[in-house]
């Protein structure tokens, strides 16, 4: 059963992370914005928006222990390719917070907390017919005004639902299948290199070194690249 929220659609802000900021009270709150002007990526990076695009933020007060929220990045983009289902394929997901078609960045997730709130956004390309190098639409066609509307509602009941759950059974299995950072060689910012072989219970990448196995944490690592597979990722299997 989907869980109750609030929906605000605006054809216009600056962010629908702000938006959802100074609005949210107790219900969750879901903005969603035909354009957005200054939306914002991870560690405060400048996400530019597609012709068409999809710009959408929820405020939520998680059951989830607070130690567990870094997880609900990884959870939102779970949710986010569920949201897209069947019609869009071969989307993979970047750990953390990347959606991805090949090596073409279409979209992102990022998750804000402060107190016992949480707000977490998800800015995709739905069409980009003439996008910069190493970006892309979801979309070969313009899918339409209301696409984005459409979209953000099925991610945020499928947000919700996850979210209604415990933190323990977040869908890691899922996460795994899908994550096109396991099997790669990849380099980290601010002082690693290794092979990502696993997500952790807790949602770190777990990489293999020239030092041992190694978990790192979104909060830690401002930039992950990837050079290439290096084997089939084995991750699904405990």
């Amino acid at each position: 059963m989907a869980t109750p929220h609030e929906t605000l659609i605006l054809d216009r802000t600056t962010s629908t992370q702000d938006e959802v900021w100074a609005r949210f009270e107790s219900k969750p709150l879901l903005v969603v914005a035909r354009l957005q002007t200054r939306g914002r990526g991870r560690s405060g990076s400048r996400w530019s928006n597609a012709p068409r695009a999809l710009a959408a933020s929820v405020g939520v007060r998680p059951h989830w222990p607070p130690p567990s929220w870094p997880l609900l990045t990884l959870v939102a983009g779970v949710a986010a390719l569920r949201a897209l289902g069947d019609p869009v394929r071969g989307l993979t997901l970047k750990w953390p917070n990347d959606l991805m078609r090949g090596p073409l960045k279409l979209g992102g997730v990022l998750t804000e907390a402060s107190g016992d709130t949480v707000v977490a956004g998800w800015g995709a390309n739905l069409f980009w017919p003439d996008a910069p190098e190493g970006t892309g639409g979801l979309f070969d066609a313009d899918p339409g005004p209301e696409a984005g509307v459409e979209i953000a509602q099925r991610w945020v009941e499928e947000f919700l639902l996850l979210l209604a759950g415990e933190a323990g059974d977040w869908p890691r299995d899922e996460y795994r299948r899908r994550c096109s950072t396991l099997g790669r060689a990849v380099t980290w910012v601010p002082d690693g290199k290794g092979t990502a072989v696993d997500i952790s219970p807790d949602g770190g990448l777990v990489v293999e070194t020239d030092t041992g196995r190694r978990t790192l944490t979104s909060a830690a690592v401002t930039e992950l690249r990837d050079h290439g597979f290096i084997r089939t990722p084995s991750a699904g299997d405990d």
